[in-house]
């Protein structure tokens, strides 16, 4: 089976959006998908009830009926670092348990999308010695890479890809999140190419985050690799 991360050059890029975008295009070819977001922070308010949005996210638009408690491994209040949020309740995030929970994922579904917290190289511990990085080296999955096309992608995404093709994780593709349509993001999109020539797909920027139920992404190279990887396995 193929499973993979959807990771980010940076904070609030998008990660979720596309994890969810991505799971609801691969069940409607008929795989069976399940997200998993091994550390979450910043809970979200609405009136007196309480919920996380990523983990809210996938339920909302998963096409296939999602278990709830292997959604996510940590959930913290404090919209922070995983690391600080983490002490700031008195706990420690258990990498080899994340890693335990992800392969039990792997044996149940057709795909598990994990979907990484921050950048690469955010810490999960106090002392520093591990980063999200290090877990998905550890996990031996490839990646999918969510990146802006605003100005200051160019030098972000290019770090994330050195960072990555450095440790031999494969790169499953590049997705552009965000799109305006400007001459300057469509020439950062093509300079990135240049130095990587990846499978990949452009999102414009969305009025609304309800409008992810009608979006398609077949026909795009990413889409295609995914779909072509996921068939070959099987």
């Amino acid at each position: 089976m193929q499973h993979f991360w959807v990771v980010g050059t940076d904070t609030d890029v998008g990660k979720t959006f596309v994890t969810t975008l991505l799971m609801r295009n691969l069940q409607k070819q008929g795989i069976r998908v399940t997200p998993y977001k091994p550390v979450q922070t910043g809970e979200v308010y609405d009136g007196e009830q309480a919920y996380y949005f990523d983990t809210a996210m996938y339920e909302k638009y998963s096409l296939q009926l999602l278990d709830r408690e292997n959604l996510n491994g940590y959930s913290f209040k404090e919209a922070a670092s995983p690391h600080f949020a983490a002490q700031l309740e008195g706990q420690q995030i258990d990498t080899q348990q994340l890693l335990k929970q992800m392969q039990l994922l792997q044996q149940t579904w057709d795909v598990v999308i994990c979907e990484g917290a921050g950048g690469l190289f955010v810490p999960l511990d106090a002392c520093g010695e591990t980063t999200l990085l290090d877990v998905i080296v550890e996990s031996k999955l490839p990646v999918v890479v969510v990146t802006r096309t605003a100005l200051g992608t160019i030098n972000h995404t290019l770090l994330t890809l050195e960072a990555l093709t450095t440790r031999q994780i494969e790169v499953l593709g590049l997705v552009f999140n965000g799109d305006m349509g400007s001459r300057m993001e469509q020439d950062n999109i093509q300079t990135i190419l240049q130095y990587y020539t990846l499978p990949y797909m452009t999102i414009p920027k969305l009025e609304e985050l309800s409008d992810i139920s009608a979006y398609a992404i077949t026909g795009t190279s990413l889409f295609e690799r995914l779909i072509r990887r996921e068939t070959s396995i099987n």
